[in-house]
């Protein structure tokens, strides 16, 4: 399975200002990445159109940008709600044994032994450790991204691999069963 070409790393909130300033809610780790971007893509259809930027500022989480042809209120208000993306050849360096979060999803979840446990829904971020949600028969399944727990991914195959008995030791299963 390829992997997407493009990962989203902001959206458009809402103009900011008179002069074509727009205000971009970060989906990122580090919205200071955002500083060093000279180009995002923007999809139009079934492909990515780039888009020339310059950051401004980031402030208080948020960050603010300007689009090479949009010099007014109006024309960026027509940018609202977009999501930006960058090319896989730009994104951020991630350290070993980590996974941006879209590669993630749709992983189908087995134990060491091959039996089928789910498909990885959504993953969580409430505090140190990410939390992972399956998609189960039993239900939503959810439990701590741990080394111990997760055993191997492999995001191209779009499969991953869990110790069943420490996935026993962590699990958590919502009340309502998942239809599917």
């Amino acid at each position: 399975m390829t992997l997407q070409p493009y990962l989203a790393v902001g959206q458009v909130l809402k103009p900011q200002g008179v002069a074509g300033e727009v205000k971009v809610k970060p989906i990122t780790d580090n919205p200071a990445r955002f500083l060093a971007l000279c180009q995002v893509f923007v999809q139009q259809g079934a492909g990515y159109e780039p888009k020339a930027v310059a950051c401004t500022r980031v402030h208080d989480g948020f960050v603010y940008l300007r689009f090479e042809g949009v010099g007014d209120r109006q024309a960026a208000e027509a940018l609202r709600g977009t999501l930006l993306y960058v090319d896989r050849a730009h994104a951020v360096a991630l350290p070993p044994d980590t996974d941006f979060i879209c590669d993630l999803l749709g992983c189908a979840a087995e134990d060491a032994q091959g039996n089928a446990l789910g498909v990885l829904m959504d993953v969580l971020q409430p505090g140190p450790h990410d939390v992972y949600v399956l998609r189960t028969l039993r239900g939503e399944l959810m439990f701590p991204a741990l080394k111990r727990v997760v055993l191997r991914v492999d995001v191209a195959a779009k499969r991953m691999v869990l110790d069943a008995k420490a996935l026993a030791e962590v699990e958590v299963y919502s009340d309502a069963p998942v239809e599917g």
